[in-house]
């Protein structure tokens, strides 16, 4: 359920979590799935598939990606900027921007992007999600790129756990000495609220640690499902 307060701003809730007050209703949940999923699947992977022109840091005009949505998929003739700007303004791990009428994703590309993520206060450890069939192959070789332009780390074990579900019930979780690896001048950013990206981490800045999965339920929504499913999620528009 995604909503307006009219002195909070855009809340997903039933109720505005400030004031309590009811808000104006915007969107649905199973509108706020499929709306969240296309977002995510136009700025990260196919924004061609629309016709929308991308700047090279990602960005496409807003109005733009409205239209082309209003366009493509007949269902959403009711969306207006204010539905998309909702959607990232209530985004929980930081997906996405918007600047002076521009939107973009933060992280999570499949075609090259200049990004410019900031480099300020990554911690000193952040955290891989690695299948039991691959962390053997990842601690003797390092984490490289796959399908995405870069290596994405989590803040935290949790955020870590819950990206790996995407690829497993049960993720094996890789801890990254970020201090170590900045020593010898590896570049590690941050781009969302929990996601720090970097070219690629060698084995000697990894270690597979002992992790309870039990003590980090999934806080992962159907709309938040990250974008190794997106492209498969995100049919051709109608």
């Amino acid at each position: 359920m995604l909503r307006e307060c009219s002195e909070h701003g855009f809340f997903r809730a039933e109720y505005c979590p400030v004031c309590g007050d009811e808000g104006r209703f915007l969107m649905n949940t199973e509108e706020l799935d499929r709306m969240s999923r296309t977002l995510a699947g136009v700025l990260r992977h196919f924004p061609e598939r629309f016709d929308l022109e991308v700047d090279r840091y990602g960005y496409v005009d807003l109005h733009a990606f409205v239209h082309a949505i209003q366009a493509k998929q007949r269902r959403y003739h009711w969306l207006r900027p204010h539905h998309v700007l909702a959607i990232i303004e209530t985004d929980n791990k930081g997906r996405y921007e918007h600047k002076e009428g521009r939107i973009r994703a933060t992280y999570a590309h499949s075609f090259d992007v200049d990004l410019d993520p900031s480099d300020v206060g990554t911690p000193d450890t952040l955290y891989y999600p690695a299948t039991e069939e691959e962390v053997d192959i990842i601690l003797e070789t390092g984490i490289k790129p796959s399908d995405r332009k870069r290596v994405h780390l989590s803040k935290t074990i949790g955020d870590a756990a819950n990206a790996g579900r995407v690829r497993t019930e049960s993720p094996v979780i890789l801890e990254v000495d970020v201090r170590l690896a900045g020593d010898d001048g590896v570049i590690i950013q941050k781009a969302g609220k929990t996601v720090y990206l970097a070219e690629e981490i060698a084995p000697k800045y990894l270690k597979k640690i002992e992790v309870d999965l039990s003590e980090y339920p999934s806080d992962r929504p159907v709309e938040e499902k990250e974008d190794s499913q997106a492209k498969d999620d995100e049919k051709q528009p109608e």
